[in-house]
Formats: structure tokens, C-alpha cells, sequence
């Protein structure tokens, strides 16, 4: 047992960092209903720019403290705040949307100014022994870590129990009209509330680098995971059980590398043990102690196609022959045209998922990496090309079959969660086992005859219109019409004795083979791949370029590749793929904003307030003063 005391110290002091973040994420999510997805990457703004001020220009670090969490996270809360309004009002496919989109931006943004390679953050706090508890050695700066969460504990609990704003925090999501009739101003007290959850994020950005000694965008994005473990056990509403459910993942988590560092098959488990939680959690947490806070908004329907059927049918047929003749339109840059072809299935399945059926998910390169690990280990047994590539999609049916359990029980905001914890817990534990690309390069190849870009083109635009009219029948087929109508309302669909849960379980197996066989033919194209090809960040820049690509299958299935792999071709330099990073995160967040129908609305407000502009002078009555005889 004495062995196990340094991990448990050290799962105590993470954990409070976890639990920290979760205070935050919890607190802002209670009082706008806006779950912030984005929260981790406020917290590693805030760490690099920490890093910035002390580091590069100087600044002593108590002033960059201050200006960090005293200015710069007050300032960001207020924006965010700003961001929660205009999300308030759409559905909860488009707020995760924009909270993604936002994710992605700021990731951008991060790159753009500090690059994309990792930093040695140094200690700023004194890490000098302060005591030891049977031979573990507990620092100054672990005390400090661990004293400020507790306090931030103890503080929100007091403040939500004693003050005036607090008991109005909790009432605002309830209902903020009865809360303005009481005196007190709905608006005021989101931005007390985003004010806060910032400058908790910033708080435990800054800490945790100091603990990290290091600063990585991909962990300190990660960092918000870890909260949502937390704030799972914490059923997402209640903030001091948020920070004890931090050190309880975080002391699950040091113990659970300790116990497994020995075996080989296990090692990495304990990285995946906050997903783990998350993902039980939300499996065995009563779907009553699970409902979404905020005010539940029907996403809009489809809006009608311009052109006619005949009108459709000749773009349709002028695409084709673009389509046909592009290997001989592009040169050199076929190559990429041929990564795009492979990810057109990739993105008409999660059109299918998140447009057709509205459900959500985040893990959908997650599917495509165990397709791609299939397809190349099929080769390596022998197995003909063809079949190789529809046993990658087969691959994924399994894990469709596991994802598809919550959504059984979870939609929306829990269903994103869950798919987004599986994701990360295959790239963190399970893309480095020798049963998917372990640790290295695993060989594939193209079929025989296939060595040219150009043929091969040819025969991935197969596998791709394959993979658009496989979708467009389902769409239209009595099963597409039972997914639209779950979309709208699963509990009219079920009270007309129709099985949603069966509907729901046959789209994941239907969108994960089809992902699965996007990644088995994107593995074919160099004749090699790796683990690295899958980051479980481009799930999330998948759904922020889906949103922009718009509504229509065929057109989202074809725009969304072309503006993620083609539109880079086109820009060169150092800083070109984080400038469209942070479009694609813009325009997500925009796509959310609009999609219930705001700037229609906004200008139909505008035209209605200036309509007496629009009959001009002519149109308009006179009226001049007469003149008053005898005066002047």
C-alpha cells in the first residue's frame, strides 16, 4: 500500500485541477444551459498566455497572474456570454456546434501566435519540499494547487447559499422572467456566472501547466474532458460535488497507472479512465437525473431546394462530368483530390447521423481509424483488396453496437459527451495496440492495376457515389422517414408504436461501416498508415466544416472534403492550415447562430421598421405649414 501513497498525492493534486475546471464548466452550464464544449481551450488560453507575459516579455509572474485571471478571463467571459445568447435559441445539435466551432478557433488562434510545437512552461511556484506522507514528498506548489481548488469549493458553496446573486444564478436557467419580475436582471447574472466559470478555467490552465511543465494544446484541450468526468459524477449540477468528483477521477486515474504499469496490454488504460467514467456514468445515471438545462428548441426543418427537379437534374448531370474530367483539370494536386474523395463517405455518413436522424457524433474518426486498422491488417493476412475494405467497415459494427447504447437512452448534449469520451479513450489507449496500428506504420497497398492517382481516382469516386446514394436511399426510404420524424419528436414516433431505439441503433451501424470504409480506402492511398492520421480533434473539425457545408446531402457530402483537404492545396505558407482552422471554426460558430433562421428574421425586422423608405418621396404625403396673416 505504501507504494501506491505518490500516486495518491499526485491523483489528489491533478484531481483538484480536474475538479476546478469541472466548477466552471458546471456553473456556466447551470445558468446559460449553453454546455461549453470549447472550456478547455479557454483554459489553455489562458496557460499560453500566462506563458506569453512571463515568459517572453518578463512580466514579473504575480502581475501576469493578474492580467491573465484578474483581466484578460473577465473579458473572455463576457464574450462567451455574448456567444451563449446567440446559441440560446437554437437547437442542441447547433449549440454543440458552436461550442465546437469555438474549440476549433481557438485552437487557431493558439497556433497562430505561439505555433503549433509544444513549450517548456517553467514552475513559477516553489516546488521545495513542504512535508512528506510515508516517504511521498508533498511541494509547496501541491498544497498551493490543491488549497486553491478547495477554497474555490467552499467559496462558490457559500456564495450560492449566502448571496443575493447566487440564489439568482440558480433561478436565471429556471426561469429568468419570474427572476426579472423579482428585481433582479436576467443578463447580469449570466455574465456574473461567465465571468466566474472564466476565470476558474484560467485558474486551472495556468496550474496545470505548472504541474505539466509544459504547455500542448492537444492536453490542455483534453483538460475539459477530464472535467467532464467530474462533472458527470456530479450529475452537471452540482458544483462542490463537481470538485470532489475531480479528485475522485484524478485519484482513480494515478492509482489506475500504478496497477497496470506492468502490463503491457493495459499500459495507457490509466489516460482513458476519465472517459471511462464519463461513459459508465452516463450509462447508469437514471435518464431522469440526466435532463438538458435550458429550454428545449426544435431544429428547423430543411428549407425547400431552389431548383426544380429538372433544374437538379442538369447540375446534377454537369457535376458528374466535372467530377469525370477533374484528374486532367488539377496536375500535381491530384494526390489531395484523392484524400478528399476517400473522406466524402466519411462526411455523407455523419450527414446521415447528425442531419437526417439529429443525433450526434464526435467519435466519427474514431470509426474510420478502426476501419483503416482492419483494412490494413486483412491485407497482411492476404485477403483480396475489396473484401479487405469491406471488412475495415464491418470492423466498426462492434463499436457502432457499443456507441448506439447511450444513444438507446441519451440524446443531444449527453450523446455528444459520451461519443466524444469513446474517441479520445481509442486514440488514448487503443490506436498504439498491435491489434490497430501499434505504436508505428501499418502497411497497406492499392489493388492491383490501381498505381496511378488517376485510375485510383476513378475508382474512389466509385466507392464514394456508392457511399452518397447508399445515404440518399435511406433518406428516402421508409426508415429515412422514421429518423426524420425521431429527429422532430422521438416520443409522438413512439406513441405511434414505432421502435426508436431499433432506428437508433440501425443509423450508428449504417454511418459507422460506412466511416469504417472511408478510413480502410484513406489508408490505401500511400501505401501506408499511422495512428496519426486519426487525431480525435478532426472529429470535431469534421462537424464545425459539416455545419458550413450546408443542408443537402449530396452537396454537404462533396463541399465539406473539398473545403477540409482541397481548399488547403490552394494556400501555401507556414500559417495557412491554422488560418482555415479558424475559419471553419467562424463559420461553425455562425452556421449555429443562423440556424434557426436569425438573420431571416433580422432583416425581415429591418425592412419592416424602414418600410416607408421603400415607397421613396413620391409615395409620401407633404405637409407644409401655412402661412399666418398678420404675422411673421
Amino acid at each position: 500500500m505504501r507504494d501506491y501513497y505518490p500516486f495518491i498525492i499526485f491523483g489528489i493534486i491533478t484531481g483538484s485541477i480536474y475538479g476546478l475546471t469541472a466548477m466552471g464548466l458546471v456553473l456556466t452550464y447551470k445558468t446559460s444551459g449553453v454546455f461549453n464544449i470549447a472550456h478547455g481551450a479557454v483554459c489553455a488560453g489562458a496557460a499560453y498566455a500566462f506563458y506569453g507575459f512571463r515568459q517572453r516579455e518578463g512580466i514579473p509572474w504575480p502581475v501576469s497572474f493578474v492580467l491573465v485571471v484578474g483581466v484578460m478571463a473577465p473579458l473572455a467571459g463576457l464574450i462567451l456570454e455574448r456567444l451563449a445568447v446567440l446559441l440560446a435559441p437554437v437547437s442542441t445539435a447547433y449549440r454543440i456546434v458552436g461550442t465546437v466551432g469555438l474549440l476549433v478557433a481557438i485552437r487557431a488562434i493558439l497556433g497562430l501566435i505561439f505555433g503549433d510545437t509544444g513549450l517548456v512552461f517553467d514552475p513559477f511556484l516553489s516546488q521545495r519540499q513542504a512535508f512528506s506522507v510515508a516517504g511521498a514528498s508533498v511541494t509547496v506548489d501541491d498544497l498551493i494547487t490543491l488549497g486553491v481548488g478547495a477554497l474555490a469549493a467552499i467559496g462558490l458553496f457559500a456564495f450560492f447559499r449566502v448571496s443575493r446573486l447566487g440564489t439568482a444564478m440558480r433561478g436565471v436557467v429556471d426561469d429568468p422572467q419570474l427572476l426579472s419580475m423579482a428585481g433582479t436582471a436576467p443578463t447580469r447574472v449570466r455574465r456574473a456566472s461567465w465571468v466566474i466559470g472564466s476565470c476558474f478555467a484560467a485558474v486551472s490552465g495556468v496550474l496545470f501547466a505548472q504541474i505539466q511543465s509544459q504547455l500542448d494544446i492537444n492536453v490542455l484541450s483534453l483538460l475539459v474532458v477530464q472535467a467532464f468526468g467530474a462533472a458527470v459524477l456530479a450529475r452537471f449540477t452540482n458544483l462542490p460535488g463537481s470538485f470532489l468528483g475531480g479528485l475522485a477521477v484524478g485519484v482513480a486515474q494515478a492509482v489506475t497507472s500504478k496497477a497496470t504499469g506492468h502490463s503491457h496490454q493495459l499500459q495507457g488504460i490509466h489516460l482513458a479512465v476519465p472517459f471511462l467514467i464519463l461513459f459508465i456514468g452516463l450509462l447508469v445515471i437514471p435518464r431522469g437525473k440526466l435532463i438538458e438545462i435550458g429550454r428545449t428548441v426544435r431544429a428547423r426543418p430543411r428549407p425547400a431546394a431552389v431548383l426544380g427537379p429538372r433544374e437538379r437534374a442538369v447540375a446534377f448531370a454537369a457535376l458528374a462530368g466535372v467530377l469525370v474530367a477533374l484528374p486532367h483539370l488539377v496536375g500535381a494536386k491530384l494526390p489531395g483530390y484523392n484524400v478528399a474523395m476517400t473522406q466524402v463517405l466519411l462526411f455523407a455518413s455523419l450527414h446521415l447521423l447528425v442531419r437526417t436522424s439529429g443525433q450526434i457524433s464526435l467519435c466519427h474518426f474514431g470509426f474510420a481509424a478502426v476501419g483503416a486498422a482492419g483494412f490494413g491488417h486483412m491485407l497482411r493476412h492476404g485477403v483480396p483488396f475489396g473484401v479487405a475494405v469491406l471488412i475495415g467497415g464491418l470492423y466498426c459494427l462492434p463499436l457502432a453496437l457499443i456507441v448506439s447504447v447511450p444513444a438507446i437512452r441519451l440524446s443531444g448534449l449527453y450523446l455528444a459527451l459520451a461519443t466524444l469520451g469513446f474517441g479520445i479513450m481509442l486514440a488514448q489507449f487503443a490506436y498504439s495496440k498491435s491489434y490497430m496500428f501499434g505504436g508505428g506504420q501499418l502497411l497497406t497497398r492499392r489493388p492491383d492495376g490501381f498505381a496511378s492517382d488517376t485510375r485510383y481516382y476513378y475508382l474512389l469516386l466509385g466507392f464514394a457515389a456508392a457511399a452518397v446514394g447508399i445515404v440518399l436511399l435511406v433518406e428516402r426510404s421508409r426508415l429515412g422517414r422514421l429518423l426524420r420524424a425521431m429527429s422532430d419528436s422521438p416520443l409522438a414516433l413512439t406513441t405511434l408504436g414505432t421502435s426508436v431505439n431499433a432506428s437508433r441503433v440501425l443509423v450508428f451501424v449504417i454511418s459507422g461501416f460506412i466511416a469504417g470504409v472511408s478510413g480502410a480506402l484513406y489508408a490505401s492511398l500511400f501505401g501506408g498508415v499511422t495512428q496519426d492520421g486519426f487525431n480525435y480533434v478532426q472529429s470535431l473539425v469534421a462537424l464545425a466544416v459539416l455545419a458550413i457545408a450546408g443542408t443537402r446531402t449530396v452537396n454537404a457530402s462533396l463541399l465539406a472534403p473539398g473545403l477540409l483537404y482541397v481548399v488547403p492545396l490552394y494556400f501555401t505558407g507556414s500559417r495557412a492550415d491554422q488560418i482555415l482552422q479558424l475559419g471553419f471554426g467562424a463559420g461553425a460558430i455562425l452556421a449555429a447562430a443562423a440556424s434557426q433562421g436569425a438573420p431571416a428574421v433580422a432583416l425581415a425586422r429591418a425592412a419592416q421598421r424602414h418600410a416607408g423608405r421603400a415607397r421613396g418621396p413620391a409615395g409620401r404625403r407633404m405637409a407644409f405649414p401655412l402661412p399666418v396673416r398678420g404675422g411673421s
